[in-house]
């Protein structure tokens, strides 16, 4: 009994550590503080962990919390309702159908797929807040979160593929 109650404690936490990272990502990217004044925009720290682990292991990252995320994003960054809850929709939604494609990629070949994922998801959020102010916004701060959220992705990946190593992968084993 006492076993089992170990085993059902540790899945319980490998499941909510994908989640908790991507939470805390968006949290920590729409912190008011900057460091370059303000010049670049923030990173999509909440997106880095859900190309992550629905690449890695999926069953951890459904749709609904790509949805909470982008919803998350959305209430925190001050812009209009739905936009990021769209974006990250749309682009799980391609990671999704691409997993096989995207998960095959290493070395510069995942910084692609991620660039990739990441451009969807901005291209999405550019697309929405163009229909939403029914006018066609400056491109600068999108690339420039693009850009940003493409550089960070390499030590955020190593960070999770440690997380996953030592944490998730783990507890999620069998006896």
């Amino acid at each position: 009994m006492d076993r089992t109650s170990s085993f059902m404690a540790s899945r319980i936490l490998a499941a909510v550590v994908p989640v908790t990272l991507a939470l805390l990502g968006t949290l920590i990217a729409n912190l008011p503080v900057s460091f370059l004044g303000g010049i670049v925009p923030a990173p999509l720290l909440g997106l880095m962990p859900i190309y992550f682990w629905c690449l890695v292991r999926p069953d951890l990252m459904p749709p609904f919390w790509a949805f909470a995320v982008g919803l998350l994003e959305d209430m925190l960054s001050g812009g209009p309702a739905g936009v990021w809850t769209f974006a990250f929709i749309v682009t799980y939604a391609l990671i999704d159908r691409q997993r096989d494609a995207f998960a095959g990629l290493s070395g510069l070949g995942a910084i692609l797929g991620f660039a990739t994922a990441a451009a969807v998801a901005c291209a999405s959020a550019y697309a929405v807040e163009a229909l939403w102010y029914w006018r066609v916004p400056p491109l600068a701060p999108v690339m420039g979160e693009l850009a940003m959220s493409v550089i960070f992705y390499v030590p955020i990946a190593m960070f999770l593929g440690g997380v996953h190593r030592r944490l998730v992968g783990p507890l999620r084993s069998d006896f």
